[in-house]
């Protein structure tokens, strides 16, 4: 075991563009890219390039048949016409398609073979998390699913136990679907409730198949749920099921949607929460899964504000070099970003909620508190089906 973390990056993921009027601005990959740099993570990291997923690795999660169409739509995206999800609103297609999210897929890929095979404790693909896409089509942003590739691939490997915890404002339900009969994967996600979020999934009672019970968690969470909330929540259900099942690898989803600036969902949750919560997943991927740790990135639209921070913490956090919430960022970025996209950026790596409080679960629960109930739902529905108290 190396011990030196990775980043996984390949310049060409910024390619992944479905055009000046979507959400998902690659701009968001490019400047935290260059944020991590500009704190001089590159000294406490390997930076790694991975080759894009064959055919192969995509037939592990996706079917041949939409692998064809997502390649028919890369090579002519006006053909696209709806099929597979494919030339949508969410997901219109474009030229080379196929060959950036195969490459997104692979850096995910690639950092998962680095762990298992102990050439790196931790591996972060910040590019990837793009945890809608089904087996069969294209859902929210999403085309390749690498963190349901990654996971595939360490069973392949050799795996018998991996978990994967989703903390992204969205129902990471393109996984959950991927291994919903496979009890050697635990899929938890921490999202904004179904009722009032894309996708209409993920509700407490989701809990795998009949061979599979108790093999998927969801944490339903009501709209407005801030830092006290989103983090008594995570640690009122992640640790206590991660020690009962002891994965040999832990993959995280850090979509950085959950902030309270973000356009598309309705959590209340700041960079500092998120940052803490990032150090947790590490934490417990030493404590439980001898620490190897697969991290990825997700959902963010606040691309400017907070996914460059939130994901260059994330990287600090894997590469042993945390960056103190109260860290003034380089003058020279924040150049950059205003003559890049003509915004203002941040001064400093804190929403100004460091250190974060939050009641633990053993402390009490009122019955009353609409959190509260969210994680009883959880706990209720899954932990007897896992020999746990609920």
């Amino acid at each position: 075991m190396s011990g030196r973390a990775q980043l996984m990056w390949d310049e060409a993921v910024t390619g992944y563009d479905f055009g000046p009027d979507h959400p998902m601005d690659p701009v968001r990959l490019e400047l935290t890219r260059k944020l991590v740099g500009a704190f001089g993570l590159d000294r406490d990291v390997e930076v790694v390039a991975a080759k894009p997923a064959g055919e192969s690795t995509l037939r592990l999660v996706h079917r041949q048949d939409y692998i064809e169409a997502v390649k028919a739509a890369s090579a002519d995206p006006g053909s696209a016409r709806g099929a597979y999800g494919l030339g949508t609103m969410d997901d219109p297609a474009f030229a080379g398609m196929h060959e950036v999210s195969a490459l997104i897929a692979g850096q995910s890929v690639g950092a998962a073979e680095a762990v298992w095979r102990g050439d790196a404790l931790h591996a972060v693909n910040f590019a990837g998390g793009l945890h809608h896409a089904m087996p069969g089509g294209a859902s929210g942003f999403c085309i390749y699913n690498d963190a349901s590739l990654a996971i595939a691939r360490l069973l392949e490997l050799g795996a018998e136990r991996v978990a994967y915890v989703d903390v992204d404002v969205h129902h990471g339900d393109g996984v959950q679907a991927a291994f919903w009969e496979d009890p050697r994967v635990l899929t938890i996600s921490l999202h904004e409730h179904p009722r009032t979020l894309f996708p209409q999934t993920g509700w407490p009672e989701e809990t795998g198949a009949e061979a599979a019970e108790g093999s998927a968690v969801n944490v339903a969470l009501p709209a407005g749920t801030g830092d006290a909330g989103w983090v008594r929540a995570f640690h009122a259900v992640v640790p206590e099921l991660l020690a009962g099942f002891r994965p040999q690898v832990l993959v995280t989803q850090h979509g950085a949607d959950t902030h309270f600036e973000d356009p598309l969902a309705h959590l209340a949750v700041s960079l500092d929460a998120q940052r803490a919560v990032q150090m947790a997943c590490h934490d417990l991927a030493h404590e439980y899964a001898d620490g190897k740790w697969v991290a990825l990135g997700g959902g963010g639209y606040a691309v400017v504000e907070v996914v460059p921070r939130s994901w260059t913490h994330l990287v600090g956090i894997a590469a042993g070099r945390e960056i103190a919430p109260e860290t003034v960022i380089p003058e020279g970025w924040r150049q950059e970003v205003f003559a890049r996209t003509r915004q203002l950026a941040p001064g400093r790596m804190t929403d100004g909620r460091w250190p974060v409080s939050w009641a633990e679960w053993e402390s009490g629960y009122d019955p009353a508190d609409r959190l509260d109930q969210a994680v009883l739902a959880t706990r209720r529905a899954v932990f007897p089906l896992r020999g746990l108290l609920a």
